[in-house]
């Protein structure tokens, strides 16, 4: 191997270490609230609702009645996505950091990005809601969406999520119970670098990304079980020296798709962002 093809080569191999770290540290927030397969072979997948299941006695020596336990099939359809740029040889030459690990993370950011906007739009095609766009996220309209929950039978099991704007976190710190440490956890663990607590045993998030108009924002409450993603590709990346160029072209790319697959799993609340009163 010769010299410059062995600084290719490790160039290549340290690039896409760093954008595989940058994307599991910086990169999606919500992909670990949500049901996720992996490795996914074809251009989509199916998840599972499955039904309630009874129980029920039997004789001495009689046979077990069977639950008949339904299944229902949500399909989650993956889409192809890219994220790329140009890195200029003497460019890196001349720059004061390292444009590698700049580059790296930028991409990871967009893939990442990527992830969460799937997810947020999968949530957007919830139908149950509760309050209006022009009300504050209050504790009496949280205690609704709680409620509603309850009353779908969710699993209040620890995991169960709220996404909220960075307005309706501002909010929610105008509830003691919220902004106190004597009702709340610290930052969620694996929401390291994010606005994040428990509470009321749901774990709160703020995001960015959120659906808004002009006037509000939509948050949504949810269990992790109703709602999917899918990786048919995880994120990969492509390193090619363009002589012509005298560049490489890094571009990153992931296959990934999500779903919702329970209504009755996912609450959404327009909020508005200002209030005028809390």
């Amino acid at each position: 191997m010769t010299t410059s093809t062995a600084i290719d080569a490790s160039f290549i191999k340290h690039f896409e270490a760093d954008v595989h770290t940058a994307y599991q540290q910086q990169g999606s927030k919500l992909k670990n609230t949500v049901r996720s397969k992996n490795n996914i072979q074809g251009a989509s997948t199916t998840f599972q609702i499955i039904g309630a299941m009874t129980a029920s006695t039997k004789t001495r020596n009689g046979q077990i009645t069977a639950s008949g336990v339904t299944h229902t099939p949500v399909e989650c359809t993956l889409t192809d996505y890219y994220a790329g740029e140009w890195v200029d040889h003497l460019d890196e030459m001349k720059v004061g950091h390292d444009e590698r690990k700049v580059l790296a993370s930028a991409g990871a950011y967009a893939l990442g990005r990527k992830t969460d906007e799937l997810i947020i739009n999968a949530l957007k095609t919830a139908t149950q809601s509760v309050g209006a766009a022009t009300e504050a996220l209050t504790k009496d309209r949280i205690l609704q969406a709680f409620t509603l929950l309850n009353k779908n039978d969710v699993p209040d099991d620890g995991e169960r999520y709220a996404l909220v704007g960075p307005d309706q976190w501002n909010q929610l710190l105008s509830i003691e119970e919220f902004s106190s440490a004597d009702y709340v956890g610290e930052a969620y663990p694996m929401l390291t670098g994010s606005e994040s607590r428990k509470w009321m045993g749901i774990v709160w998030i703020m995001h960015t990304g959120l659906p808004k108009t002009a006037t509000s924002h939509t948050c949504f409450i949810y269990h992790k079980t109703a709602v999917g993603h899918a990786s048919g590709q995880d994120i990969k990346t492509d390193i090619t020296w363009h002589g012509d160029y005298a560049a490489h072209f890094v571009s990153n790319m992931m296959s990934q798709g999500a779903c919702l697959i329970d209504q009755k799993g996912v609450v959404k609340m327009e909020v508005i962002d200002t209030p005028t009163s809390k």
